[in-house]
């Protein structure tokens, strides 16, 4: 009696273990039963050992490459308000007009102020011509001629003020369209419709999805690796990942908290992080020997880690393992509980259903 009870404890753990596994798919509690050959029908891998980068998880904060704050630079009335948060603005299109009658008044006055100027220029040029003629004549004296040299300076000085004043007025009037500087979303609106603003008023923050970066910052004593290797990819929320795009490491530390702000540019495109929130960044921090399998071979549930693996007699079983951070070809380095060479069921489904028609002493039910 006592033997049965010692044999009985690791069976009853083990049905326990596969019991919480599949209970996700639906199934009951199984006995522990051996069927010869229950495993011949399933799709199995073998487990290999190879070489993979080793990697040193840091967690950072998206930040947008791309988000500014558009501010006045001109005084007026917001007329136009065509987007509001959280609305797309393709690069160049208005976001905010305001009042421009003093704008164009002065586009105006500036103008006038140019023609008169012009006017001015041909008067003091044809008045230098005929003072030079004389001159050459020797009819009028050296004071005369340098009368007539300096007006005609001073009108070509004229135009060129007026034409700089006109192009500032007319500057100061585009200042009352304010454009997208590139593709983006609202974030913020800081105006409302009918508001009065000054130069330097803030109007609107918007930032740009196309190009992110997460910002990570290291402890000194990991720079150095991942300084020589620059190498890195993020974790996305869907389980997968991406190469870095570009890494910039600072040449300096902080001098408070003595770490390195690293920047890991994103890739361009929709990777489903957005700025603000955190992320897990694997840095490439040097090379081990690791016994690698598929991901999709693994069974989670909950805190619980296991594959089913397939012995040399057509046994299955349920072993529990323990996991490192899926490679980048979508393999699960297994830190513990897995050897090489040993097969492992590639569906979970298939083999944890074969797993539950096993009979002990291996007759088939």
């Amino acid at each position: 009696m006592t033997a049965r009870r010692q044999h009985a404890g690791p069976r009853a753990a083990a049905a326990m273990l596969s019991a919480l596994l599949l209970a996700g798919c639906g199934g009951e509690a199984p006995a522990t039963r051996v069927l010869a050959a229950a495993g011949g029908s399933l799709a199995t891998v073998e487990a290999t050992q190879a070489a993979v980068p080793r990697e040193t998880l840091f967690d950072g904060i998206v930040e947008a490459v791309n988000e500014s704050t558009v501010a006045a630079q001109t005084g007026g009335r917001v007329t136009a308000l065509p987007f509001d948060v959280g609305d797309f603005v393709p690069k160049g299109e208005l976001i905010v007009r305001l009042t421009d009658t003093e704008q164009r008044a002065r586009v105006e006055a500036a103008r006038g102020a140019v023609a008169e100027a012009r006017a001015r220029l041909a008067e003091a040029q044809v008045a230098y011509d005929r003072t030079r003629g004389i001159f050459e004549r020797q009819l009028v004296s050296r004071a005369d001629m340098d009368r007539a040299t300096a007006d005609l300076d001073s009108a070509r000085a004229r135009v060129d003020s007026t034409r700089a004043a006109l192009a500032e007025a007319e500057e100061n009037l585009g200042y009352t369209e304010i454009r997208a500087p590139y593709a983006g979303t609202v974030v913020e609106r800081h105006v409302r419709l009918g508001e009065t603003v000054a130069a330097g008023s803030p109007l609107m923050t918007g930032l740009s999805l196309e190009h992110l970066r997460v910002v990570v910052d290291i402890p000194q004593q990991h720079i150095g690796p991942l300084r020589r290797h620059a190498q890195a990819r993020i974790l996305l929320p869907d389980d997968g990942s991406i190469a870095a795009d570009a890494l910039r490491i600072p040449p300096r530390a902080d001098a408070t908290t003595h770490t390195f702000r690293v920047l890991v540019n994103l890739p361009e495109g929709d990777h489903g992080v957005y700025p603000g929130t955190l992320a897990k960044v694997a840095f490439v921090s040097g090379e081990e020997t690791r016994v690698l399998i598929p991901e999709r071979a693994l069974v989670r549930r909950g805190e619980l880690t296991a594959a089913y693996i397939v012995d040399a007699g057509e046994r299955v079983s349920l072993r529990h393992l323990r996991v490192g951070t899926p490679t980048r070809d979508g393999r699960v380095p297994v830190l513990a509980g897995l050897a090489p060479g040993d097969r492992v069921a590639v569906d979970p489904i298939e083999a944890g259903i074969a797993y539950k028609q096993q009979t002990p002493g291996g007759d088939a039910s």
